[in-house]
């Protein structure tokens, strides 16, 4: 068993706890703020909200169809968090704030194990300010929750490989790598820390854990495999028990399509091989600018065999490696990997701060943001760039999009004061202020701003306005758009053909054509509705809605006859 650490003095705890508050502050700013953002926010939460209105919380339905792209357990979780406060804007956002929280805490301990509490609160530090993490811990994606299990994973099996025999360490992180499996699928990649462990014990590095009955090894991984169960086993018994095609169908797309099949042949986010070099160099940002530092101070505790080094950074490159080989790319896959890269740079990184050239680095990153935001906000105020003022036609957004571009210069001035007053002295401690204030205006500026146009919400309001009492139907609908109505709906399918769609909609209407409205995506109505007779709805993520009745359907589509519209496969249900 590894030996008990001691308690932390004054100055450590008020530290970690100033540290944690800090966190919190940016992390959970906006909250409550907005509604769910495409692309995949209002999907989970819609599944989390059908979830709770169902009972039905093992085999999960977008709309009237099953939803099997993923494992229900990040929509159990939201779903579980609205049960407990009541609010959905709080609810879709809290396990990822959650889960961010939990995942710096786990750097931190890890740190502080390996290498002392100030080593450790450097690394989390390190992974706070990184871009992608803060980024994804504000939004409704499953990553931040499977970098949660799988940093989990790392930090048990780390306990027993480096500071063991820790078997109960041990057994929870084979535990949690299987909760990232029923999280996202790629939980189990945590194990491939067994790759670097297994190199090492070979090369006979020093440090390591030796020995053990081989029940304790085997022990994990039937913790692995039981965590899995907890959703493996109750879906296949509804399967059975149900003896419904569709659920036949639900299952083997989920166990085998969306997992072995996704990797070995992506059909979406095709990517070249180099794809994740510049997410690192963008998206990894301000911690990749300490690398030229610390690739040097790794190489040369590798060179003296330290384990505590080679386990973790030889797990991110297998990760990468791992995610590099398909042809569909994402720069989610990899987050989870910047925790075990700040876990690594803790220990080294007050040094390479205290070098000239990175204070240099981090005092031009700011001036870039100065001058970026500073031009682009006074740009699209003037009406003078062309793309501003699409973004503004597409997105619907509200006053001409003035507020937000007052909020790229209000961005741009806080730049310009880091550079101003921190100058290059200080630049870091600049950068990283920089940091906080631009995620404190994203969240209490941005979200107000953007959310009526971004999430649709202006769009649903006004469609129930105008079909009051009616019923409605939903063709080439968005998750969103079913999400934020406050009244029921028909949908006809969500990955059906939207020609189908339209056909089932318009057989619907003509059933009760004074009380029923079909909503529908603009390029869905092809030459089956009269633009004319029908009612434009508004704008909003990048696409034009419309509603109408029985008396807009062109002759030749009534009863439902409807042709392919040629623009039906435009629209991935991936695409924002």
């Amino acid at each position: 068993m590894s030996a008990p650490l001691p308690p932390l003095d004054a100055r450590s705890r008020r530290d970690l706890l100033l540290f944690f508050l800090i966190a919190f502050v940016v992390l959970a700013a906006g909250m409550g703020l907005r509604d769910p953002w495409p692309a995949d926010e209002p999907r989970f939460t819609l599944v989390a909200e059908q979830m709770v209105e169902s009972g039905e919380w093992l085999i999960t339905h977008r709309g009237s169809e099953l939803y099997s792209d993923k494992p229900p357990l990040f929509m159990a979780l939201q779903a579980a968090a609205y049960e407990l406060t009541g609010h959905w804007r709080i609810a879709f956002l809290l396990p990822s704030l959650l889960a961010s929280l939990g995942t710096l805490f786990l750097v931190y301990d890890a740190g502080r194990r390996l290498w002392g509490a100030q080593a450790g609160l450097i690394g989390a530090a390190a992974l706070l300010v990184t871009f992608q993490f803060v980024y994804q811990a504000k939004r409704a994606q499953i990553d931040p929750t499977v970098t949660f299990f799988i940093t989990l994973a790392n930090y048990g099996l780390l306990r027993h490989f480096l500071l063991g025999p820790d078997w109960r360490a041990y057994w929870l992180g084979c535990f949690a790598a299987g909760l990232g499996v029923i999280t996202k699928g790629v939980g189990v990649l945590a194990l491939l820390m067994f790759v670097p462990f297994a190199f090492a014990r070979w090369r006979g590095w020093p440090g390591l854990v030796s020995g053990g009955a081989a029940w304790r090894w085997l022990a994990g991984a039937l913790a692995f495999l039981a965590a899995i169960a907890l959703w493996i086993v109750p879906m296949l018994l509804a399967v059975h028990a149900s003896d419904s095609p569709e659920h036949r169908a639900y299952m083997n797309d989920i166990l085998f399509r969306q997992t072995a099949g996704r990797y070995t042949d992506s059909w979406d986010h095709h990517k070249p091989a180099w794809y994740y070099l510049g997410v690192i160099a963008a998206s990894w940002l301000p911690l990749v600018l300490a690398l030229p530092g610390l690739l040097p101070r790794w190489w040369a505790r590798l060179r003296a065999r330290d384990a505590r080094f080679l386990l973790p950074l030889a797990w991110i490159v297998l990760i990468v490696l791992f995610f590099t080989l398909p042809k569909g790319k994402r720069d989610v896959y990899i987050m989870p990997a910047l925790p075990m890269l700040a876990l690594a740079a803790g220990p080294m990184l007050a040094e390479v701060i205290g070098q000239r050239w990175l204070r240099w680095a981090a005092f031009a990153l700011s001036a870039a943001l100065a001058a970026l935001f500073l031009s682009g906000g006074i740009a699209a105020l003037g009406g003078d760039w062309a793309r501003a003022n699409e973004l503004v036609l597409q997105r619907g957004l509200p006053d001409g999009g003035r507020s937000l571009w007052h909020l790229m210069i209000a961005i741009g001035v806080a730049a310009l004061a880091a550079v101003v007053v921190f100058r290059v002295r200080r630049a870091v401690t600049g950068l990283l202020a920089l940091l906080a204030a631009i995620w404190l205006l994203w969240g209490f500026w941005a979200y107000p701003v953007l959310n009526a146009s971004t999430s649709a919400s202006d769009v649903m309001r006004r469609t129930e306005q105008i079909v009051g009492d009616g019923e409605l139907g939903l063709v080439a609908w968005k998750e969103q758009n079913l999400l934020l109505l406050d009244k029921p709906a028909t949908d006809f399918g969500f990955l059906k053909p939207w020609h189908e769609q339209l056909g089932a909609s318009i057989r619907w209407i003509e059933a009760a054509p004074e009380r029923r409205w079909v909503f529908v995506l603009g390029k869905a109505m092809g030459p089956c509705v009269d633009r004319a007779k029908a009612i434009h709805v508004g704008n909003a993520n990048r696409r034009e809605w419309w509603l109408f009745r029985a008396d807009a359907v062109a002759p030749a589509c009534r009863d439902g006859q409807v042709p392919v519209i040629g623009e039906e496969d435009a629209d991935s249900p991936n695409e924002e």
